[in-house]
């Protein structure tokens, strides 16, 4: 019996020119789940008005973060591979839900390389579950190996959000980064409310019972905000954190609909006024840097908290590719391929 594991990161466009990232935005938003609108909505929406306005902005964006190697989001994620590579002992290959290397590629790669293949271990890195991150990676990747390669069996990481090592590894990343006095944001990508109803599989749960996110229900097993707020907590109550130190917030909202609140960018314009000064950001949504956290927290974010009064700005970097958390992978990979 022959197996491997595909580990898989969101994606990049290729380069910061406008038609590459126009590319990029395009595959992305077309995804229905991630504007989860009817095809021709969507493609109204997408193709009429977001892709001839926006692309010049976010490649101004990818340009102010962007590495000599390329974009910081593959860059970290090829290091996490190649580290991941010298723990395991099976075959570990890397691909991208959006851009390139595409999942369909690097099956095709995986076939090359061992066309006896029987069992592919699949990890989305995603902590959490999202209709817009994890789901869409697991749903392309049965899609595409129903298609190219029936008889490949599958078997996907479930998210990690409240895995003992995880919340021990993220809560020593923090710790290694967060200046004393300084209050911990919590800063999660956002999502429409209407996504945490429909992953809702009991439809009578959330945003429909009070304090829902607290109250036991299956629902929590595809809640993001339930998902989220319980990473939080863990890590609060593993870093010693008293209340009133620490907050909760979510970012890149687009469109009007109501998305979770509070709204990041919201918040880092108005915490100075209530009185704190000095701010330490994470986002533990994402475990590679990427445009999210370089360039919208850590350079537009930075820049509303101190012209507000902040005096002190930390962004906490990502996972990426450090040792402990190369090992925990490595270790997920071990276990699951076996």
């Amino acid at each position: 019996m022959s197996k491997a594991a595909l580990i898989i990161n969101l994606g990049s466009p290729k380069t910061t020119e406008i038609k590459d990232v126009k590319e990029y935005l395009g595959e992305f938003l077309m995804d229905d789940h991630v504007i989860d609108f009817p095809k021709i909505a969507r493609w109204l929406l997408v193709k009429g008005i977001i892709l001839n306005v926006r692309p010049k902005k976010s490649a101004k964006a990818y340009q102010s973060i962007w590495w000599e190697e390329g974009s910081p989001l593959m860059v970290l994620s090829q290091r996490l591979l190649e580290k991941v590579r010298h723990h395991v002992e099976f075959d570990t290959y890397l691909a991208m839900r959006y851009s390139e290397p595409s999942i369909l590629n690097t099956l095709r790669d995986i076939h090359q390389n061992q066309p006896d293949l029987t069992e592919l271990y699949v990890v989305p890195l995603y902590p959490h579950f999202a209709m817009s991150s994890y789901e869409t990676v697991v749903d392309r990747v049965k899609e595409l190996v129903s298609q190219h390669y029936p008889d490949l069996s599958l078997k996907f990481k479930k998210p990690w959000y409240d895995d003992d090592a995880y919340i021990e590894i993220l809560s020593r990343s923090i710790s290694e980064s967060l200046p004393e006095n300084h209050h911990l944001l919590f800063s999660y990508h956002g999502i429409p409310v209407r996504h945490l109803r429909k992953s809702d599989t009991t439809c009578s749960h959330c945003y429909k019972v009070e304090d829902c996110c607290s109250v036991p229900s299956p629902a929590h097993d595809t809640c993001y905000k339930h998902q989220t707020s319980k990473t939080t907590s863990l890590i609060a109550k593993k870093m010693g954190l008293k209340e009133g130190t620490y907050s909760t917030s979510y970012q890149s909202r687009l469109g009007r609909d109501p998305w979770i609140e509070p709204y990041t960018a919201e918040r880092l314009v108005d915490i100075p006024g209530e009185g704190i000064e000095k701010l330490a950001i994470v986002c533990p949504a994402f475990v590679s840097d990427c445009l999210e956290t370089l360039e919208e927290i850590n350079i537009e974010g930075k820049e509303d908290f101190l012209s507000r009064g902040g005096i002190s700005f930390v962004s906490i970097p990502c996972l990426n590719d450090r040792d402990d958390w190369v090992e925990l992978l490595s270790e997920w990979i071990t276990k699951g391929v076996a």
